[in-house]
């Protein structure tokens, strides 16, 4: 898959994924959940009070008996609710309503529901630039505020994961830095090498790391040619591992409001995937990001 109509395309061929939408009485994520409907790639799951979820799927369009409403049970919020019902087989993944974020992630992480792997939660964002013909991958640039290496690690396995699971057999990851080489100074250009090696010996699978690289090495082999630098994988990444929450979201931002890139986004590294959409995505973001979700989620 190298563009969002075959992705969509993938999505419609697979069976229907039950999307469990915590606190779904919003027109913002209703709108994203009628395209996903429409396409034929979920059946909506509705959480929240009945009688408002109604008059928001009404205005939505969304058509009569295309969803079901589940209210939150007694002493239950809607992510409470929403979780259970994935632990309980109900739902297949999840998708954040009008809640914040860490209120359903505080039900995800709790080991009694089933849903925490151990590993790290991460915000991959997955792009479609004009200037690409392939897909180019951001992590992290929505949830883990200064990564330490251990989380890293996960970050880069996460990202490679979903990589994957959209038909990139062997996904290349830079892990992007101010400068190509190691600087006791910059600790980021320290675990940038470390990921480099974790890859090399196996820790990390499934994908290949070259790091520490700057952007423009990262991106473009005339560029890594350019500064001498010798590697069969620099300039050609498919990831984008940032050093901080910060510099990845400048970067997600930048690719979007300059470069007029498309973009869908999941967290993962939990059992199932986690659709989240912001008010200012476009509606094909919205469509796109559930489709990524039905994409990487495995039985």
């Amino acid at each position: 898959m190298n563009n969002f109509k075959e992705m969509l395309k993938n999505a419609r061929s697979r069976e229907k994924c039950r999307i469990a939408v915590a606190q779904a009485a919003d027109a913002t994520v209703l709108e994203a959940v009628k395209y996903g409907e429409k396409e034929g790639i979920i059946k909506p799951v509705l959480v929240g009070a009945k009688e408002a979820i109604e008059e928001k799927v009404k205005k939505a369009g969304l058509p009569s008996g295309s969803y079901r409403i589940v209210e939150p049970g007694q002493n239950e919020s809607p992510a409470v609710t929403a979780v259970r019902l994935i632990k309980e087989g109900e739902a297949d993944i999840l998708m954040k309503g009008l809640i914040p974020t860490g209120e359903l992630l505080k039900e995800v992480l709790r080991k009694e529901n089933g849903l925490n792997t151990g590993k790290t939660l991460s915000h991959v964002a997955v792009f479609k630039h004009p200037g690409f013909e392939r897909f180019i991958f951001v992590t992290d640039a929505g949830l883990n505020i200064a990564p330490d290496l251990a989380q890293k690690k996960d970050i880069a396995q996460n990202a490679i994961d979903l990589a994957q699971s959209l038909g990139v057999a062997e996904p290349i990851a830079a892990a992007v830095c101010a400068v190509e080489v190691v600087n006791p100074s910059m600790p980021a250009t320290i675990d940038a090498a470390a990921l480099a090696k974790m890859s090399e010996r196996g820790v990390i699978k499934g994908g290949r790391i070259e790091g520490p690289l700057a952007l423009d090495n990262a991106v473009s082999v005339e560029a890594a040619q350019h500064k001498g630098i010798k590697s069969p994988l620099a300039g050609r990444a498919d990831i984008l591992i940032a050093p901080d929450i910060e510099a990845g979201n400048v970067l997600y931002k930048s690719l979007i409001f300059f470069g007029s890139a498309e973009t869908a986004g999941l967290i993962v590294g939990a059992r199932v995937p986690i659709v989240l959409t912001s008010r200012s995505d476009s509606a094909a973001s919205k469509l796109y990001s559930i489709a990524l979700g039905v994409l990487s989620y495995r039985v």
